[in-house]
């Protein structure tokens, strides 16, 4: 399980002084506030991106994004990653990420360069016409994982997923995305105000880890939008199970790329979207 408070730079919270109003009754209470910088993303001297979330675990989110984006094909096309944090500096608080990768992957950035400014509610903000969409997923490989998978894998990972939740605890206010193994029990979980990037968390830790992607499944407590379906056709993630609502889109690609994806996931039961 990951110590989400012990870090380097930032808590991922702050704390701000708020009144409760509460039965006609006012009290005046600290409360606790998940974290929401601009981090800015740039790939060899060049800013590609500025994505708004939580500023911790932001080698992990560069390289989640790089991959999930299809900037770099995989972790050993990036060279280096370095992380600046300027919190203290006006008008607010911000970091940048500078990647160098390798020059192939830098020159076909530049051919299909795009005004991206992320929110926290949307993947796709600045994309300047639909041809520039990438609804074409990769087909994931059937390794045999999904006739490994316990039979009670949801009803584990849905217990567990809390007890990986600490910034959300606090806040109230985060999406966490969960590494699972076949029986359901959760090997790496990260946080983030966006449900993109917490999966972009991820998945760049598991590459820095060389795990096997293909070996596991992505639990996710946000609803199922396209985009993250996408990202985990990109590294062969062969089942993405969300505690909230599918997409029509979602489920069209994961139907596309082979994905099994499972909604609604609670301890007692769940909603399976056919592949085929």
């Amino acid at each position: 399980m990951n110590e989400p408070l012990d870090y380097a730079e930032q808590s991922g919270v702050v704390e701000q002084q708020v009144r409760r109003h509460r039965g006609g009754a006012v009290e005046t209470a600290a409360d606790r506030i998940g974290q929401e910088w601009p981090v800015a993303l740039i790939f060899n001297g060049i800013s590609h991106a500025v994505m708004m979330c939580t500023p911790r675990d932001l080698e992990a989110f560069a390289v989640g994004f790089a991959i999930s984006e299809g900037i770099v094909e995989r972790g050993s096309d990036i060279h280096d990653i370095e992380v600046t944090m300027h919190g203290e500096e006006l008008p607010f608080p911000h970091a940048q990420v500078e990647l160098t990768v390798v020059q192939q992957a830098f020159v076909a950035l530049k051919e299909k360069r795009r005004a991206l400014t992320g929110r926290t509610g949307c993947g796709v903000c600045g994309i300047e016409s639909i041809d520039l969409l990438d609804l074409a997923p990769e087909r994931v490989s059937d390794t045999g994982f999904l006739s490994r998978l316990a039979s009670d894998a949801i009803a584990h990972a849905a217990r567990a997923l809390p007890e990986h939740q600490a910034l959300t605890k606090l806040t109230g206010g985060l999406h966490a995305a969960a590494w699972c193994a076949a029986d359901g029990s959760i090997g790496r979980a990260f946080e983030d105000v966006g449900r993109h990037n917490a999966l972009d968390k991820l998945i760049g830790q598991l590459v820095l880890d060389r795990t096997d992607t293909t070996d596991g499944f992505v639990f996710l407590s946000s609803r199922a939008s396209y985009e993250l379906v996408r990202k985990a056709a990109r590294v062969g993630i062969p089942m993405v199970a969300t505690i909230s609502a599918p997409s029509s889109l979602a489920v069209t690609i994961a139907r596309q790329a082979g994905i099994r994806l499972l909604s609604f996931c609670r301890e007692a039961g769940y909603v399976d979207y056919e592949t085929a």
